[in-house]
């Protein structure tokens, strides 16, 4: 090969890899709409967070994090791996206080449990990411009571629901209550998920929401709506079945950075899950046993502070607007 050959090819190599770092700080709002809620619903819009992994220095995506506000969601779905080092709890904090006070469901990644370590990232080529021997505890109980003060909803093998009422717009005063009700699970990927809590807790949601029905003021039925969620930080085929199969309508998960390292025009490289690959980033339609829904895989807003190179796949959130079926 020609030295002419090589410079050409070192020069390439120096310019993707200085490409690949700045593309983690291009970030942007992907912007989706589903056609899933009751004739003459009010729309919601739905913000979808996911693979934050803050480290403390990372001042521009804590700022960019903290503008989020102003797109007005009105509930806000986050799916795990919060943390990228073991002080990053405090820049989560400067990133996501300005969220306070709109509701919100949270599921968790490994990554809020352990530290990251150091690893050969062409492994991912090959073979699903495997745990340490030597993981470092991050302080996971922390990072649970700030999102809890968030006024979010903890779904790691849990269920919940939030009420959100809508003006209606088309008399004075009107409104109508828009009920999300939520299923979720820990990371599958380290197989904690609990599928066999998952029916119980679908059965809870559907009798509090008879509840709701039954204690139910003079507006009619009509003008009330309710859409399931499905929440999950690793998007494994047993778990988009297992939230399909009990009703969710939409499914949210991240985990997969989109592939992270990606040739432009083709699906991801590598999923680090067993999903699809055409399937490992951005909405598409999950189907199993007859039933199906909505999934959105997001590709999240960081990297491991060891891999910290994105390559046609910016760092994302998704802003999701849920409408009416015509």
């Amino acid at each position: 090969m020609s030295k002419k050959l090589i410079a050409s090819a070192a020069l390439i190599g120096l310019g993707a890899a200085a490409w690949g770092l700045a593309e983690t700080r291009m970030f942007r709002i992907k912007r989706e709409t589903i056609g899933i809620l009751p004739a003459r619903s009010s729309a919601i819009r739905v913000l979808h967070i996911s693979d934050i992994h803050m480290a403390p220095w990372q001042r521009a995506k804590q700022e960019w994090i903290a503008t989020l506000a102003s797109l007005r969601p009105d509930v806000v779905v986050a799916t795990g791996d919060f943390l990228g080092h073991q002080n990053g709890l405090e820049g989560l904090s400067e990133a996501l206080s300005p969220l306070a006070g709109i509701p919100g469901f949270y599921v968790f990644g490994s990554n809020d449990y352990y530290a990251p370590e150091p690893k050969n990232p062409l492994r991912y080529l090959f073979a699903n990411s495997e745990p340490s021997s030597k993981e470092i505890r991050l302080d996971t109980d922390s990072l649970k009571t700030f999102l809890d003060n968030l006024g979010w909803h903890n779904l790691n093998n849990a269920s919940a629901s939030v009420e959100i009422v809508k003006s209606t717009g088309s008399e004075k005063k009107a409104s109508q209550k828009i009920r999300i009700n939520a299923l979720g699970t820990n990371d599958a990927h380290r197989g904690w998920d609990r599928l066999d809590l998952l029916s119980a807790a679908a059965e809870e949601l559907q009798e509090d929401a008879n509840l709701v029905r039954d204690n139910a003021d003079d507006k009619p039925p009509s003008k009330n709506a309710t859409v399931t969620f499905g929440v999950t930080h690793a998007p494994y085929v047993r778990v988009l079945n297992s939230l399909t199969t009990l009703g969710a309508e939409v499914i949210f998960a991240g985990h997969t950075h989109g592939g992270q390292v990606r040739i432009p025009g083709l699906p991801p490289l590598v999923t680090n899950a067993d999903l699809p690959r055409q399937q490992a980033h951005g909405l598409s339609v999950w189907e199993t046993t007859g039933k199906m829904s909505f999934l959105n895989v997001s590709a999240g807003l960081g990297t491991s502070i060891f891999a910290p190179v994105r390559f046609a796949c910016p760092p994302e959130v998704s802003l999701i607007k849920l409408v009416a079926v015509d």
